[in-house]
């Protein structure tokens, strides 16, 4: 198994206030910059990263090389609503994606046995999983630990757009690192104090590593 993880500001800061993300984090296979503010405090701590990439381009990525080389695929998230017109949206742009199986993201504990049992039996190459944060990376350790051998993303909202159901931020946006800014306005509720508030915790904990203060 293997835990492709995209890391973004709000993802360092969960690190420095639960342990066990921290820990998921720091092991998993493959992490990605999902944030401008990540690519940009790396190049001013001196450990510049190449670049950003947004989970929904790299599951995208995925989805286009599975519908290439006939690798298998599992979702696991958001409204059935939104999870059925995101596979019709695929089914258009990806006809010969091989969709083992899905299931919406809404579960009771017991159900979340079930769908592990589900993903083990079917034995996906890929399992996309459209969870908010940390919900997602605690179930996906879950699974891996049970001994589902799969490589495993966690996509956050991607569903949602993908589905159509949220547009995507201009491509002009997404070039000048301004997307979450164009995300906020259209969920304020949601995720003003996760951008805002949030971006100034990450602010001050970047300041203290460049200064060298443990903490």
């Amino acid at each position: 198994p293997l835990h492709l993880m995209g890391v973004n500001a709000d993802k360092i800061n969960q690190c420095h206030t639960d342990e066990k993300i921290k820990k998921i984090v720091n092991e998993s296979g493959i992490i990605n910059a999902d944030g401008a503010s990540v690519v940009l405090a790396s190049k001013f701590l001196g450990t510049p990263v190449p670049e950003r990439v947004a989970g929904i381009d790299l599951m995208q990525c995925l989805l286009e090389l599975s519908n290439k080389k006939g690798y298998s695929v599992y979702f696991f998230g958001a409204k059935e609503e939104v999870l059925q017109d995101m596979l019709k949206v695929f089914k258009r742009d990806y006809p010969n994606l091989i969709v083992i199986g899905h299931r919406n993201g809404y579960f009771s504990e017991e159900d979340e046995q079930a769908i592990q049992e589900d993903i083990r039996e079917k034995n996906p190459d890929f399992v996309f999983i459209g969870i908010t944060s940390p919900k997602k990376e605690y179930i996906i350790q879950k699974f891996m630990d049970s001994g589902v051998n799969s490589v495993f993303m966690g996509v956050g909202g991607s569903f949602d757009v993908l589905s159509g159901h949220i547009q995507r931020a201009p491509l002009w946006m997404q070039k000048s690192n301004l997307e979450w800014l164009f995300r906020v306005a259209n969920e304020p509720k949601r995720l003003f104090k996760r951008y805002f508030v949030g971006n100034i915790s990450f602010i001050g904990k970047v300041l203290k590593a460049k200064r060298g203060v443990k903490y």
